[in-house]
């Protein structure tokens, strides 16, 4: 696993943001910290904010990456690494909602980072798509649209991928988000069933579902794109056909709609035996909703599905959807041919659950 965060001294008092240098280059910024020493133990950079010690990596692998230094903390977090793109930022770990599955369980407090954020977003590499994640980002809708707008007038090569639940969207913001600096986000909003009733018993909130509607009509009333997120549980495996139906009849001007396999961490963890569906073994309501959207020409993807776990004919919809650092591979896919374009698991993965992988 890619390690997000190092420890690290740091001679400025306060938090802030710098990118990793290890030589001068032609887009020099004043944010840049450049190598000045390195052994065994660690890296020592140079900044506008002082002198900066961080220890277990090498200089090489950290080179162009924007960090977070929190000198109260003895930690910097890499919120931008170079070369990566799946590079993703939590705003805030507050939610209104309580997923069954959550794979980032909330907290009550807040820390507001939006300036920090912001000032990373603009050191990106080029052409970047970054992520934006929480708890949920609308809770502080303000704050991050206006992120957006200022990061994307600033530097217009770049994109955002928000994830949200998709309650805190009204009438008045449509204006707002017909502005053309949100041509670069794609907003991702999980929908976990077409009964109102199971979608809230899953996200553990009575009249979600409602709002989540009203949220999509002010969506594409704006002409914002949308990601559909559906986690398969085993309470939703049944409905996938149903819901299929739902999403091309209803909500047709969709981007995309992405069917996601569970993650062993989070809320997840405790209640696996509960949750899990083992696709493997039962695909057929998957395959049906991956049938329905074909006909009727909806974008369906599988995300975090093994490519050797899924049915040959569907193979080609399984993206390799988890992130670099935090995707691993087991013993067996050493020879697979197709393991550059697999997602492979979780690192956190049960080995109970990897039964049945085998090379293609």
């Amino acid at each position: 696993m890619i390690e997000l965060t190092l420890p690290a001294l740091a001679e400025a008092p306060l938090p802030f943001v710098a990118r990793l240098r290890t030589r001068r280059q032609d887009d020099a910024h004043r944010d840049d910290a450049f190598l000045c020493d390195e052994d065994d133990a660690g890296v020592t950079f140079a900044g506008a904010h002082g002198l900066l010690a961080i220890d277990g990596m090498a200089s090489a692998a950290l080179d162009g990456d924007v960090v977070l230094v929190q000198p109260d903390g003895g930690r910097v977090e890499r919120l931008l690494r170079a070369g990566s793109p799946h590079n993703t930022l939590l705003v805030t770990e507050r939610c209104d909602q309580l997923c069954v599955m959550c794979s980032q369980p909330p907290k009550k407090t807040h820390i507001d980072r939006f300036a920090l954020l912001e000032q990373a977003c603009l050191l990106a590499e080029a052409d970047s798509v970054i992520g934006i994640s929480g708890g949920e980002p609308t809770l502080y809708k303000g704050q991050l649209l206006s992120l957006i707008e200022r990061i994307v007038a600033a530097r217009p090569d770049l994109a955002f991928h928000v994830l949200t639940n998709g309650q805190h969207f009204e009438a008045a913001d449509v204006a707002r988000l017909r502005n053309p600096l949100f041509a670069h986000v794609l907003w991702g909003i999980p929908l976990y069933a077409r009964d109102p009733g199971l979608h809230d018993l899953i996200v553990g909130k009575t009249g979600a579902f409602a709002r989540l509607e009203q949220s999509l009509a002010h969506l594409v009333m704006s002409g914002a794109r949308i990601e559909l997120r559906t986690v398969l549980v085993q309470d939703n495996l049944a409905e996938l056909p149903a819901l299929a139906r739902y999403v091309t009849t209803r909500l047709r001007f969709l981007h995309a709609w992405s069917i996601m396999q569970l993650e062993h961490v989070g809320f997840a963890r405790n209640r696996w035996a509960q949750l899990y569906v083992n696709h493997s073994r039962d695909f057929a309501p998957i395959a049906a909703a991956l049938d329905h959207a074909k006909l009727h020409g909806m974008p369906a993807r599988l995300f975090n599905f093994p490519r050797c776990t899924v049915p040959e004919q569907y193979r080609y919809l399984a993206a390799a959807s988890i992130s670099d650092w935090k995707r691993r591979y087991v013993e067996t896919c050493g020879s697979c041919r197709e393991r550059e374009a697999c997602t492979g698991f979780f690192e956190w993965h049960p080995d109970a659950a990897t039964a049945g992988v085998h090379p293609l």
